[in-house]
Order: C-alpha cells, then structure tokens, then sequence
C-alpha cells in the first residue's frame, strides 16, 4: 500500500467515524427513529397486529389535536429536567443516576410549601425554591463521596436512589400525610400551582420553567467559560488538570446543578400536573421520571436543545401509547406498547450511545478494578 493511499484510507476511517458520532447528528436520530419504529412494525406484524392502525392510533393520541399534544407537552415536561440532570454530568464525563432519588426529594420539599401561608406569586416561588435546594442537596453526597473517597458516582447515585425512595415514603406516610386522605400528602394549596396554560388539559406553565432551565444549561455549557471547562473536563480529564482546570470543582457543580434539575422536575409534577397535586402514596405519579429522562437525554445526543424536542417525542409516546390500547377491533395490549416503545428509545439512543461508549467503558473498568480490590481485600483478610 503506498503512502497515498494509506492516507486516503485513514481519512475514509476519520470520516465514517465523525459521521458515526455526530457530524450529522439531526439526519442520524431522524434515520434511528426511522429504524425503531420498522423495528415496532415488525414486532407487531409477528404477534398479530396491524403495524399501520397501531401507529395511526398512536399518531392520533400523541399529536391529532390540541389537547392531544398538551398532554405529550406536559408528559415530557419532568423528562426534560430529568434528562438534563444525566447530560449535564455526561458533559463532564460522569454518569449520575441519581436523577430519580434527587427528583424524589425535590418533589416532597416542594409538598411542604402547604404548611405556609403567602401570596400566590411569592408561594410559588418558594415551592420551586425549596425543590431546587433539595435536589441539589441530595446531589452533594454522591459528589462529596466521589471527591473526598473516591467512590463510582454510579453506585453512589443508584445507592442514594433508594435511601430517598424509602425516606420519601416515611414522609408521604408519616409527616406529610393528608388526615382526610392518608393515600397521599396535603395537597399543594391553590396559590403554589402552576396556572394552566390550555384550558381543559394538564398543561401548565411549568413547561416554561423546564424550557428556562434547558436554555440556561444551553448557555452556560456552551457560552461561558465554566461550561467550556466543564466539557473540557468531560472530554480528557488530564489535558484540562494540566491546563489548570480543577476537575473537583466542574465535578461539584455538575452534581449539584443536575441535582437543582432533578429537584425542578419534582416541583413541575407536584405543583404543575393535576389533578392530585400531591405525592400519592407509592409515588406512581414519580416513579422512573428519572430513568426516562436517561433515555430522553441519549435520544436528545445530551445537548439541551435536542433534549427539548426528544421530550416532546417521548411525551409523545407516552400519550398516545395509552391510545393504541384502545383503538380498533384488535387494539395492541400494554406490554406490546412497551415493547414497541422500548425499541423505538433504543433505536433513537444508539448514536449517542456509540459517542459516549469510551466514557462508558471506562467507568466500567473502574468499577470492575474496584470489586477486584475489595476481594482481594477479602482473601487477604482470610
């Protein structure tokens, strides 16, 4: 091979591998989408099921008419705060899953405003005050375990999930429990709500809210010089600590600014999405929004604009896969919609996935050297 063609070779590899990761990333989640939803249609084809009235159906409950796509607005509201909470720390080249537990905890601070008594727009303002300082509190102690012992912010975050699950649900039996209704907390008063944005659905001004803080992330990663450290820290950790970067403050601030999104997306369910406007008990009205808004994030290539439009799409989904339950002769069963579903996220997070796949490789290296020092901690103990 001559040396011409040597470099024509690798810039053939270069190329395919930028297009791989991003030169293209709107043709790309377009092109997944695609793929997801054929991957559906087969799916359904092989069980039995008419592919083009379940998507009709599904169209039809997500996006056929205005209260169609406020409900897919207000699904997605939540998933963008929470997706954030995971792009954010990405950005940093770290995977917090902790947005579920610090949404958990945002959510019960945002219940007590109905222990205050003050003016509607000044009630409101605490309520997501309260929930943004929770979030971000809850936050601190996976990052301070990370900074301080050294600790996989994985199993920390999935750790810290749990603790807050079950002291949420001390709080939504014990302290914070409704007297005339202990299925749930006190209701957040009518002066702490969200107003309705569309009359005659379940979309609130909350949307405005996730769509601020999207655009703030957007400009503070993007358009300052914190944010440039930020992805600079993501990007090759040593590169930045030698260009004297602290990679302990970016870690800080990335956890505790994922944690105050996480905490906003408690206060937009609990104060934002009626008609409980309260914590029921076993938080049905919470669980995996965390989770999601992992999914919606990858679908979204971790950038916060892209996050706003995959929200809407997986809003989307949600709303109009209750649809395609019901619609015709042989609607499609929930865990058919699930799986449907399931393909069509996976499909659209696969380019993301193979952008951020080192990253991914490299936590699990660290996690896998961690196990073996604590065995051989163990035989050594023996």
């Amino acid at each position: 091979m001559t040396a011409h063609e040597a470099r024509s070779g690798g810039r053939l590899l270069r190329g395919v591998h930028r297009t791989l990761t991003g030169l293209h990333p709107v043709l790309e989640s377009v092109l997944a989408a695609v793929l997801g939803l054929l991957v559906g249609a087969l799916l359904m084809y092989i069980w039995g099921y008419d592919p083009w009235k379940a998507y009709w159906a599904l169209f039809r409950g997500a996006y056929g008419g205005s209260y169609e796509i406020a409900s897919s607005i207000a699904r997605g509201v939540p998933l963008i705060l929470t997706a954030l909470t995971f792009s954010i720390c990405v950005r940093a080249g770290m995977f917090n899953i902790g947005a579920e537990g610090q949404m958990y905890v945002g959510a019960a601070a945002a219940v007590c405003v109905a222990y205050f008594k003050l003016p509607a727009g000044v009630h409101l303002l605490v309520g997501i005050l309260f929930a943004a300082i929770a979030g971000a509190l809850w936050s601190l102690g996976p990052a301070l375990l990370k900074l301080t012992r050294g600790v996989n912010e994985v199993i920390s975050t999935i750790m810290f999930n749990w603790i807050s699950r079950f002291l949420v649900f001390y709080l939504v039996a014990y302290v914070l429990v409704d007297a005339r209704q202990g299925q749930r907390t006190v209701q957040v008063p009518l002066s702490a709500r969200f107003p309705i944005l569309v009359r005659g659905t379940d979309l609130s001004y909350s949307v405005f809210l996730a769509v601020a803080f999207a655009l703030f992330v957007y400009f503070l990663l993007w358009h300052t010089a914190t944010g440039y450290e930020v992805r600079a820290a993501g990007l090759n950790p040593r590169a930045a600590r030698y260009g004297g970067i602290s990679i302990n403050r970016t870690i800080l601030l990335s956890f505790t600014l994922g944690g105050v999104g996480a905490g906003l997306a408690g206060a937009a369910t609990t104060m934002g999405l009626p008609p409980t406007y309260a914590i029921i008990s076993g938080l049905p009205e919470l669980m995996n929004l965390g989770f999601d808004g992992m999914a919606v994030a990858m679908m979204g290539r971790n950038h916060p604009i892209g996050i706003l439009v995959a929200a809407l799409f997986f809003g989307g989904l949600n709303a109009g896969g209750r649809v395609m339950q019901f619609y015709g002769s042989n609607p499609v069963p929930l865990e058919m919609v699930r799986v449907v579903m399931g393909a069509i996220v996976i499909a659209m997070a696969i380019p993301e996935l193979v952008r951020v796949f080192p990253a991914i490789a490299r936590s699990v290296r660290k996690l896998g050297g961690v196990f073996r020092r604590d065995r051989a901690t163990e035989r050594e103990g023996a």
